[in-house]
């Protein structure tokens, strides 16, 4: 792949990663999670213009206090 294509990529995929995880701490503020509690998370990605349909799925441990 050019190099053109890799900078776009590592742009969106750190875009994505670092709003994904302000959003995230923001929900488990929000939500009062305890130290520990577990949520179930899904991601998944479309690309408009290709056949591209990607879920990714896992548990994330939340909160900060007991």
């Amino acid at each position: 792949m050019s190099e053109d294509f890799n900078m776009s990529m590592r742009k969106f995929l750190k875009q994505v990663g670092v709003t994904s995880q302000q959003a995230i701490e923001e929900g488990l503020r929000k939500a009062g999670a305890k130290a520990g509690q577990s949520f179930e998370a899904r991601v998944v990605l479309t690309v408009e213009g290709l056949d591209v349909h990607h879920v990714v799925t896992g548990t994330i441990k939340g909160g900060d206090r007991e």
